[in-house]
């Protein structure tokens, strides 16, 4: 069956060619311009003699470019690969050279380390996008606006590009790719070992924003807060490529700022936000006197557990706005469970499997276990949003796909309806004396304190015991505790064998580029 991803966007050109798709910084551009700009883009990528498949890797922040350069390689038949723009020299060596990427497209601010990584592959043709100041391409490489031909008096290579006063040469062609064939190679974050590029299809990212979208009702006139980063599948599937295919609208923030998402919600009267929980926390303390941010409507959560206490806290401080809290991987294009609506979630639950996914929950010996908290076992999926392989790594999908079911590396247990909770990733269990303890339920407890803003959890290395458990916190702006404050706090809430021996107070929690607390720096750290 052939199909290909790009669809989604020309088929909304057709249906409502002047209706804003894309927002960004005083800026808009309407479907059928964002439709233009990437055939443009499409066909720049044609003109370099690219083969049908072949790798086009795409570092750039969350800018219009990086949604052109998305939906023209779909449309030239091509590979997307996303890259975070805050890899040093060394990774990107490693994600240009073992995605076979044949393309690289990315941004001055960054153009030194990357051109750094990519020093070792002489055929790599690398486009740069220049910023504001409009500096000249590097030597060696090209400008970003060369792949718009032919050559135009009055195209600009800086952000924003709105196409306005150009010729209209058309949307462009879309190549007939199968359903099946890769449309985006997604390297995971590479918790052990190298990152894993995880192939994902064209019909599977169609399957994911289908599903996501009907799901959470998405409407046409709904306005979507898009500050996730782009190259995170979070992002990718759950913001824009929703936006596209549901026919809505998106405001898009280079990074998250308190001020910016709420100058968002407020000026655009935006209507979803989908976020880590880190953001959650940081928007849950924001100062919202004199704002209006009545809007917002539905929340999506997802990327971590996200405690009831800053649900609470949230939903109250935004009303009428509801969290709903959902659960994927890049494996599964960031959709396997859904929370259906406020009326039907359950509490600390991330949902009900997706239509068209199954779950199971297996105990060590890879049997499966009865519903019930009691019974905590590792989640595998099977279903429609499941990645096709792992890149030129046959060893690591034999590895996590069994006859079909990809082992998550997720603990978690199933309830007699039919709901999911995750109780934590299998490798931050912490074995303390023989017992298992779960630093979710211990985070948990830590949020509940009034003067904690954020915490988290994580095993120290103990010769007696095997682990102790440690926990790092920040405070509230104004707030004052003491570690043995806090320490007191969890063991009145808490088994003996569960409460942190330990807790270290800091002024902030190391994030990565997505916004999830790395627990391999905590733990580094210790």
């Amino acid at each position: 069956m052939s199909f290909n991803l790009a669809t989604i966007l020309s088929e909304g050109a057709k249906a409502h060619p002047d209706k804003p798709l894309i927002h960004f910084l005083g800026t808009r551009w309407t479907y059928q311009q964002v439709d233009e700009l990437s055939g443009r883009v499409a066909d720049g990528l044609r003109a370099l003699g690219l083969q049908r498949d072949q790798k086009v890797a795409v570092q750039l922040p969350n800018v219009p470019e990086f949604i052109f350069a998305y939906f023209a390689v779909l449309k030239a038949g091509l590979v997307m690969v996303p890259l975070a723009p805050l890899l040093r020299a060394p990774e990107v060596a490693y994600h240009l050279e073992n995605s076979d990427a044949a393309v690289l497209i990315t941004y001055d601010g960054i153009a030194d380390e990357a051109l750094k990584g990519a020093a070792g592959l002489p055929d790599l043709q690398v486009f740069v996008l220049a910023g504001p100041k409009g500096r000249p391409a590097p030597e060696g490489t090209r400008s970003f606006g060369e792949l718009y031909p032919p050559a135009t008096p009055g195209i600009p290579d800086s952000t924003p590009l709105d196409g306005t006063g150009l010729p209209d040469r058309g949307p462009g062609r879309i190549e007939q790719t199968e359903a099946d064939d890769t449309a985006v190679l997604l390297y995971t974050s590479g918790t052990t070992g190298h990152p894993k590029g995880a192939e994902l299809s064209h019909f599977q990212l169609l399957m994911a924003c289908s599903i996501g979208g009907e799901t959470f009702g998405y409407r046409s006139d709904d306005i979507a807060v898009l500050v996730l980063p782009l190259f995170h599948i979070f992002g990718l599937s759950s913001t824009l490529n929703v936006t596209v295919r549901f026919g809505g609208s998106a405001v898009l923030l280079p990074r998250f700022e308190v001020g910016a998402v709420l100058d968002a919600l407020e000026r655009h009267r935006c209507t979803i936000f989908c976020g880590v929980p880190t953001m959650f926390i940081a928007l849950l303390n924001a100062d919202l006197t004199g704002r209006d941010v009545s809007s917002l409507s539905r929340c999506v959560s997802g990327g971590a557990a996200i405690p009831g206490e800053v649900v609470r806290g949230f939903e109250e401080k935004f009303s009428p706005a509801v969290i709903l809290e959902a659960y994927g991987l890049s494996e599964t294009v960031a959709l396997a469970t859904i929370n259906p609506s406020a009326h039907r979630r359950r509490a600390l639950s991330v949902g009900r499997p997706a239509w068209g996914v199954d779950i199971r929950i297996l105990d060590a010996q890879g049997r499966d276990l009865p519903s019930g908290p009691a019974y905590v076992g590792e989640l595998v999926i099977r279903g429609l949003t499941v990645m096709k392989r792992y890149y030129k790594n046959p060893e690591a999908t034999a590895e996590a796909v069994h006859d079909g079911w990809l082992h998550t590396g997720d603990l978690g247990y199933r309830d007699e309806d039919g709901y999911f909770f995750i109780v934590d990733r299998k490798k931050d269990l912490i074995i303390r004396g023989g017992f298992n303890v779960y630093p979710r339920e211990i985070e948990e407890v830590l949020h509940a304190h009034p003067a904690v803003e954020e915490a988290s959890v994580v095993g120290k290395p103990d010769q007696r015991l095997g682990e102790e458990v440690v926990a790092f916190v920040t405070l509230r702006n104004g707030a004052e505790t003491t570690p043995g404050e806090l320490t007191a706090h969890c063991r009145e809430r808490l088994a003996r064998y569960k409460f942190p021996r330990q807790v270290i107070i800091m002024p902030a929690l190391p994030k990565g580029s997505s916004g999830k607390v790395l627990k391999a720096e905590l733990r580094a750290r210790l």
